[in-house]
């Protein structure tokens, strides 16, 4: 089990790799200033600087994972009768395929919606395995609203447009004032599958704790594929994506489009004052969502944020931080570091910032099914493990993207 200790010196190792990059890079701008270009050898320590940053937060996420990594049956409760004869049925089906009297006990259970013929549901401690294992190796499951449902469709109505006030003169009436206008946002959920395979023979091993090993395989499985969808899904028949939406400059910013900021060149951030481009990013969010707001990129995107000063040159725009947020902070707000996003390339859409609990809802429906099949492959056993999901935008107004364009 990880301890508070390796947190801490993998916090202080980020934390002195800083500050090697930063005498690093200030060197390198310095040999600029004086002689028009930097020794190649600067690149190559910032890049490997940058390398190791990385490797200490893919460390820190691993931490958390194992950290929040539950047995399946240890819900802080003790299990009743029927629950107890569910998982002991439960253990029986997965090891050795027998479902004999399940459907029943189930229910019982309380663990209603069971179908045979479609497989059954997975054990209460299982789903919270791959909603928690979701919530650690998926940005967006940490940044998003996400709710549970019990049917296909998830319905909101969204206010576009608030109520105006009016002025009136003491005893007068005034005119009418703007009626808010509202829009209903629909998000349909989509089946997915993900498939761990077993040998028979792990199946006979009692001291497999056969049931969170699978919960485990499922949940990274389902939060992978998630995680790619919510960034680039493209919504048939799965999540459309944050960078699927029709985009629009933030200038001519309306409702049912993403509004962008441009870096000020293609393929790259601009080439005078960049960081001036990120200021502008975050100005571009109004006001009412920056105090929740955070920052989105790729681990390559943040390499070449790290360089950056103001446009002055005072300080350094992103800064590590030691209370938790592994991928430090931009401008005094959080940084998640999510490799679905693309690398910087012309007109790709590299950076978000927003306050995406707002903009963006992820909708799962309740309930996880599984089907054994002994039989596809010889000597091994498949758990298929399906589930129902959706995401989408649902507050167009509390997200933009940089667009490494010029237009």
């Amino acid at each position: 089990m990880p301890t508070a200790n390796e947190v801490a010196e993998l916090i202080q190792k980020q934390g002195e790799a800083w500050e090697e990059f930063k005498k690093t890079n200030d060197a390198r701008i310095k040999a600029v200033e004086e002689k028009g270009h930097a020794p190649a050898e600067f690149d190559a320590k910032l890049g490997k600087i940058n390398d190791d940053m990385a490797e200490i937060r893919k460390s820190l996420v691993e931490i958390e994972k194992k950290a929040g990594r539950p047995t399946v049956g240890d819900d802080g409760k003790g299990p009743t009768e029927d629950q107890i004869a569910h998982r002991k049925a439960f253990a029986q089906f997965i090891r050795k395929g027998h479902d004999s009297g399940l459907n029943d006990l189930q229910q019982k259970a309380m663990n209603s919606g069971s179908d045979p013929d479609g497989g059954y549901l997975v054990l209460p401690e299982m789903d919270k395995t791959i909603d928690r294992v979701a919530q650690i190796t998926c940005s967006m499951y940490r940044l998003a609203n996400v709710v549970t449902i019990g049917t296909k469709q998830y319905q909101k109505m969204v206010k576009k447009s608030g109520m105006s006030m009016r002025r009136v003169d003491d005893g007068g009436t005034g005119g009418e004032t703007t009626e808010p206008t509202y829009a209903k946002m629909l998000i349909d959920v989509f089946p997915a599958e993900v498939e761990p395979w077993v040998y028979n023979e792990t199946l006979e091993d009692a001291f497999i704790d056969l049931e969170s090993d699978l919960a485990m395989e499922a949940a990274i499985g389902f939060a992978e594929g998630s995680g790619a969808e919510f960034i680039t899904g493209d919504g048939v028949g799965k999540s459309r994506g944050i960078t699927a939406y029709d985009n629009v400059a933030n200038s001519a910013y309306a409702w049912g489009k993403v509004g962008y900021i441009t870096s000020g060149k293609s393929a790259a951030f601009a080439s005078v004052a960049p960081g001036d481009k990120i200021i502008s990013l975050q100005h571009a969010l109004k006001a009412q969502y920056r105090p929740n707001a955070a920052w989105l990129t790729n681990d390559a995107t943040l390499g070449i944020i790290r360089q950056m000063k103001d446009g002055s040159g005072n300080y350094y725009l992103w800064q590590p931080d030691t209370a938790g947020a592994f991928g430090g902070r931009i401008l005094g707000h959080t940084v998640e570091v999510d490799d679905n996003l693309a690398d910087i390339a012309a007109g790709s859409f590299s950076l978000a910032f927003g306050d995406f609990k707002r903009a963006y809802t992820i909708v799962n429906r309740s309930g996880t099914t599984l089907i054994r099949d002994n039989i596809t492959a010889k000597g091994t056993t498949k758990f298929n493990f399906r589930k129902r999901f959706g995401a989408g935008i649902t507050n167009f107004e509390a997200l933009k993207l940089m667009k490494f364009a010029t237009s």
